[in-house]
């Protein structure tokens, strides 16, 4: 089992929304923070990338950098460029047509253009895990450090763009996945030991036994000495795995999962709480309500309403 395949499907991209940026001449555009994490890939020229209480940082051809925390920021000609609002407005309706949103005072042939691929994504809120939410927050990625499979999506999602046809959000929405994905890939290989996180369940080959035989039969009633000898280990040891690569208990991941398991049946299905309550390792629908409100801050039946209205798309 693939335990990161499965908590991405959990609080993976949920929505996206994409836009092409062609700018020239002295140009300069702001995002204000939002709930929304934003990749960015330079595919000609250069600008310069500057969040609060940080120095601008250049961005070169090929270059490929996440905001993970959807922290505001600036894109630029230069540093002290004159800076604008994004016109939100005029993104959608390129994104619509296939067109570019056009920045800048630039208009002859001796200015040097810079084209940049954007992309926002939103996860799923029935995930406690946002795994892109926990990476620091902005990646940097030089041209000379990918592979070819990201660049090779990045191109797919220029078109895609560039030419949208039918279903081009769900297109969108898997082409940003795929995407992640990859910078996921690049970000572990590369990355120094990071604080205690989820992404060390993945640093730690005892500890990915541990949380793979969690995800395979999550209703079983494990304990952490039974989980312990699951994985050939004593309980004392896989305590203090959890604690320094994860940040937590055996006791208290499990709970966990097993509660995102519980939110996307009680969202997505209309499946008794009887059942959802069993299939996650719950006896009784009493211990299994206890237990979603004290993860959810509502009982499941709340939960099951508020999440399907707050899902519901507005009407066209």
């Amino acid at each position: 089992m693939d335990v990161l395949s499965e908590v991405l499907t959990v609080s993976g991209v949920r929505g996206s929304a994409g836009a092409r940026i062609a700018a020239a001449g002295d140009w300069g555009v702001e995002w204000l923070r939002d709930r929304d994490a934003v990749v960015y890939a330079v595919t000609a020229g250069t600008a310069y990338l500057t969040l609060d209480d940080e120095d601008p940082r250049l961005l070169m051809t090929g270059d490929v950098v996440i905001l993970a925390t959807g922290a505001a920021h600036t894109l630029s000609s230069a540093p002290g460029a004159p800076v604008h609002s994004c016109d939100v407005a005029a993104a959608a309706d390129a994104r619509r047509h296939g067109d570019v949103l056009r920045l800048g005072d630039g208009d002859g042939e001796d200015d040097v253009q810079t084209q940049i691929l954007g992309a926002s994504y939103s996860h799923d809120p029935a995930g406690s895990t946002p795994v892109f939410a926990l990476l620091p927050p902005v990646v940097h990625f030089r041209a000379q450090q990918l592979d070819a499979s990201l660049t090779d999506v990045v191109r797919l999602l220029g078109r895609e763009l560039a030419r949208p046809g039918v279903a081009t959000h769900v297109v969108l929405d898997r082409l940003v996945e795929v995407l992640l994905i990859e910078i996921l890939r690049a970000w572990l290989a590369s990355s120094p030991q990071a604080d205690p996180s989820w992404w060390g369940v993945l640093r730690d080959p005892l500890l990915l036994r541990a949380v793979t035989r969690i995800h395979e039969a999550p209703g079983h009633p494990w304990t952490t000495e039974a989980l312990a000898r699951e994985v050939a280990t004593s309980k004392q040891t896989l305590i203090r795995r959890f604690s320094t690569f994860a940040g937590t208990t055996p006791g208290e991941y499990l709970t966990r999962w097993r509660m995102d398991l519980a939110a996307h049946r009680l969202r997505d299905t209309d499946d008794a709480l009887e059942a959802i309550a069993a299939d996650v390792g719950y006896t009784s629908v009493y211990a299994f309500n206890r237990a979603f409100r004290r993860e959810r801050d509502l009982p499941p039946g709340r939960y099951r309403t508020a999440s399907r209205t707050e899902s519901t798309p507005p009407a066209r």
